[in-house]
């Protein structure tokens, strides 16, 4: 083999192997998000096979059991759907009222949720959130208590159903991050964590970077969302000026999933509201890897 072929072939294997080093890191792994706020917020309204039948279209393995207008008598069929198409419903939400729901004393609605839990094979993570009527005209020492006692109620209902539990940060006194860490180090147990949701997270934003510290240890979830600090509180993913350096500054601190996107639009057709976030999450894998 003479010298110019030599150095051909060689000129060609560093031109493979640098394309095979090229670094494609993604941001958020696509096709391990789990869609999130899909029941209740969908212009047509789709049962559970169609339900089934879209997610399967958007390559998406993965959805949480909320609220919206799920019928809670029927939540063991969707879940036994769910298993026959290969679809995991990672959670269900429990949202708590005091008009409704006290101490040892629960709403029918929500009794039924953790009765039909009880049957299922699946056995998701029970994401708990309370209306702010918890706590109105308390000051921290007694909403502190009023929620640890709630808490600790509801997490002996989870543990007999083999669920983990969740705090969900939504609205108000029981919203704030830094109150969820109150609360699971005063109940000082094991296996309470917490879920972000960035569409909650826009009166944090001043202080995410410091508190995320605080909070990344109890993290089990993220539900993602475009973020602009004057709102609106729903946006697509991409759309917004923080989410990019809010997911990097996760990942940073080691947190790497699981993620959620959300439909959570009444008005429109909740696939094609998946289908916008998807591609605003594929723009921003596409801007990491041009900082890599």
């Amino acid at each position: 083999m003479n010298k110019l072929m030599k150095s051909m072939i060689a000129c060609l294997l560093l031109i493979l192997t640098c394309g095979c080093n090229h670094n494609t890191e993604q941001l958020v792994d696509i096709q391990e998000v789990s869609a999130w706020c899909i029941l209740g917020f969908d212009s047509l309204d789709r049962n559970p096979a169609q339900r089934m039948e879209m997610l399967k279209e958007l390559g998406l393995k993965k959805y949480g059991y909320n609220r919206g207008k799920a019928e809670y008598d029927k939540l063991k069929v969707e879940f036994d759907l769910a298993k026959e198409n290969d679809i995991e419903i990672t959670s269900a939400f429990l949202w708590l009222n005091a008009s409704k729901d006290s101490l040892h004393q629960l709403s029918a609605e929500n009794e039924t949720l953790l009765a039909q839990l009880k049957l299922v094979d699946q056995k998701p993570a029970i994401w708990v959130s309370f209306n702010n009527n918890f706590f109105e005209n308390l000051d921290d020492e007694k909403a502190l208590d009023v929620a640890v006692n709630m808490i600790t109620y509801i997490k002996s209902r989870t543990d007999t159903l083999g669920c983990e539990l969740a705090l969900y940060n939504h609205k108000g006194w029981f919203g704030s991050p830094m109150n969820q860490i109150k609360i699971i180090n005063e109940l000082d147990q094991s296996g309470i964590t917490m879920v972000y949701n960035f569409h909650h997270a826009h009166e944090d934003l001043g202080n995410f970077k410091e508190n995320l510290k605080l909070v990344r240890p109890y993290l089990s979830y993220v539900n993602l969302n475009g973020v602009k600090k004057e709102g609106p509180k729903i946006m697509d993913i991409g759309k917004g000026d923080y989410e990019f350096e809010m997911i990097k500054l996760l990942k940073e601190e080691g947190y790497h999933g699981p993620w959620g996107i959300l439909g959570h639009i009444k008005t429109e057709d909740v696939k094609l509201v998946l289908e916008r976030n998807i591609e605003g999450l594929k723009s921003l894998n596409t801007q990491f890897n041009k900082t890599l």
